[in-house]
């Protein structure tokens, strides 16, 4: 069993888009199940992409959804996670914090967590870079909040490792349009493995990018298995098995 918790539904304005979301992608790389945003809600209109791919969730089993949230938007987040989050087919939230323009350390920023924290799922923060220290400090200061720092800083993963250690409510997740040598090991040796998840960035990026990063960690098969889906099942609450 495979949970991928960085996942996307809908197309991209990148000429680098793999396919839309779809059982085929998944079954060729033994992912079990996505937790998707909806492309349009994360670059365009947060409150179309979510109704959209609420629509889209009802004719699936084999994915989850995000409430997609902009912080510069916070009416129309809290009517979605109102709406979205009691069907069960929405686990969390998705913020990115370049396409809205809402820096880790802004008011605006701030002021999403703390309505993610109110409804009690978990956050997936757009992180690169020493932003994840920020994230960490965000989380630690928002009594009750979950997050997993998208991409765990990209190029910064060694930010990543001192913000997971300063924040026990921070997850990390590796999805990185490259891979430098060592990453993964390097993160997994400096982290409890019990805040490691596996995200893969589909369908902007082919899921073979996060295995083979994955994959050259030459992690041990009790690591492997939380990263691959125990830890994403217990931080989501899912009601699934291997």
């Amino acid at each position: 069993m495979i949970v991928d918790v960085h996942a996307h539904w809908g197309p991209w304005f990148f000429t680098m888009d793999v396919a839309e979301v779809n059982l085929a992608t998944m079954d060729r790389y033994g992912i079990g199940v996505s937790i998707v945003s909806a492309t349009e809600a994360v670059i365009y209109d947060a409150s179309a992409g979510n109704r959209a791919l609420d629509g889209w969730l009802a004719t699936t089993e084999r994915h989850y959804g995000y409430v997609t949230v902009n912080p510069r938007r916070l009416a129309e987040a809290e009517r979605d996670l109102d709406e979205y989050l009691p069907t069960g087919r929405f686990v969390g939230v998705k913020i990115h914090t370049d396409y809205t323009g809402s820096p880790v350390t802004s008011p605006q920023l701030r002021e999403a967590l703390a309505l993610v924290a109110s409804r009690g799922v978990p956050a997936l923060v757009h992180t690169w870079g020493a932003t994840v220290l920020d994230l960490a400090q965000a989380v630690a200061d928002t009594p009750g909040l979950r997050a997993i720092a998208g991409h765990m800083g990209a190029d910064g993963h060694r930010y990543a490792v001192e913000a997971a250690r300063a924040c026990d409510r921070l997850w990390l997740e590796p999805c990185y349009s490259h891979a430098p040598a060592g990453r993964i090991a390097q993160v997994v040796a400096g982290v409890d493995p019990g805040r490691l998840l596996f995200g893969t960035d589909s369908t902007l990026i082919d899921p073979a990018s996060a295995f083979g990063a994955v994959a050259a960690a030459d992690l041990s098969p009790g690591v492997a298995e939380l990263i691959a889906w125990r830890n994403a099942v217990q931080l989501f609450g899912l009601d699934i098995t291997a």
